[in-house]
């Protein structure tokens, strides 16, 4: 592999055996109860902004950065990613029009149509794919991980969370509209994202998707958000905050595993379930999205620390403000690009023996995870 950039260069660091055998849906491991809640840092900046119409989706920055080397030479991915995206805004965009009250849709609006990368769902789409799959199957499925996926932001820069006050360069939700608006606009999000997931009027009415993997995908979200998934991320995230101590690498692991991957797994899946997948295949695409998962937060951590604010289009340095323990605190700024190379190879092992134009995709996102500059 040829060297990655400055800022993200990899090789392996110990095991990961937990990404290969973690237990099926149904079968959960033990662990030791959290240590007890520490007080959280609260700060404040001065910007404060009320926007009444959200930039359209047309309008709206689509983040893509062309990762080397390249995994297939003839495929566009820049292309792909713009194609995917646009098709998504504009789900996204009808699927939550201006209606009463208009408050709380302006700033559902406001959060799920100002700009972002859009990986989770075109994760979504790409994984359907490799299952024998098209856009219009797993249409339903990407834009409820980024229904849920919004959600997550806005609940997660409210002062009783991780307290930002910038999103995707922009004031968060709570301060362009208010801490009641933004909370209930996240649940609303939540719960309209199950909402389009389950309607049996969102699928092609071929009958391409049959019902039972409609009840499949959203026992799996379910799963995935939940108090199995992001929900027990951040709880333990929060739990681990401003201790004073770092916490073990199994704690961190739990954390992201849960808090970042889960989501992203839930994209994968949700297409792989929806494509028509076996279960072997949906289980190999389940341990490639827990690999770019963890590789996603590694990187994140990383650029947390090699990054502005301004580069970012967030709080720069937050993580080390705040006292969290990170991947680069645990183990160095070294040790974490090679920690996140061995995941970037272990995400493209678990592709192996799939159809590699179709997989394309998936190995460019894990390559574009690996190398996003923000």
């Amino acid at each position: 592999m040829a060297s990655l950039t400055p800022y993200i260069c990899f090789a392996t660091v110990g095991t990961r055996a937990h990404l290969s055998s973690l237990p099926s849906p149904a079968v959960r491991p033990s662990r030791p109860p959290p240590p007890p809640v520490a007080s959280r840092r609260a700060f404040a900046i001065s910007f404060a902004a009320r926007c009444r119409r959200p930039v359209p989706p047309q309008a709206a920055e689509v983040d893509v950065f062309t990762a080397e080397p390249a995994v297939a030479p003839t495929f566009d991915f820049k292309g792909y990613m713009l194609q995917k995206a646009a098709i998504v805004n504009r789900a996204l965009d009808e699927a939550v029009p201006l209606a009463r009250p208009e408050r709380i849709h302006e700033a559902m609006r406001y959060s799920l149509l100002g700009g972002g990368k859009r990986v989770r769902p075109v994760l979504c789409l790409a994984a359907c794919e490799v299952a024998g799959g098209w856009d219009a199957c797993a249409m339903p499925a990407a834009v409820a991980v980024e229904m849920i996926h919004t959600m997550s932001l806005i609940h997660d820069d409210l002062p009783c969370m991780d307290d930002d006050d910038l999103r995707r360069g922009r004031p968060s939700c709570h301060r362009a509209f208010d801490e009641p608006t933004a909370v209930l606009a996240g649940d609303a999000l939540l719960a309209l994202a199950f909402g389009r997931l389950a309607d049996p009027a969102s699928y092609p009415a071929d009958g391409s998707v049959p019902p039972d993997r409609v009840v499949r995908a959203v026992g799996e979200l379910s799963r995935c958000v939940g108090a199995e998934g992001l929900v027990a991320g951040q709880v333990a995230d929060l739990e681990a905050t401003g201790l004073g101590n770092p916490v073990s690498l199994d704690e961190l692991e739990f954390i992201h595993l849960h808090k970042t991957a889960a989501l992203l797994e839930a994209s994968v899946v949700l297409g792989a379930i929806v494509g028509g997948a076996s279960d072997d295949q949906i289980e190999r695409l389940r341990k490639y999205a827990r690999c770019i998962g963890l590789l996603f937060q590694v990187v994140d951590d990383i650029l947390d620390v090699t990054k502005s604010s301004e580069e970012l289009g967030k709080t720069a340095g937050k993580d080390l403000a705040s006292d969290k323990t990170t991947y680069p605190k645990l183990l160095g700024l070294e040790k974490s690009r090679e920690f996140a190379e061995g995941l970037l190879k272990d995400s493209k092992e678990q592709l192996s023996g799939f159809d590699p134009i179709k997989t394309a995709p998936l190995l460019h996102l894990a390559n574009y995870i690996a190398y996003r500059q923000k």
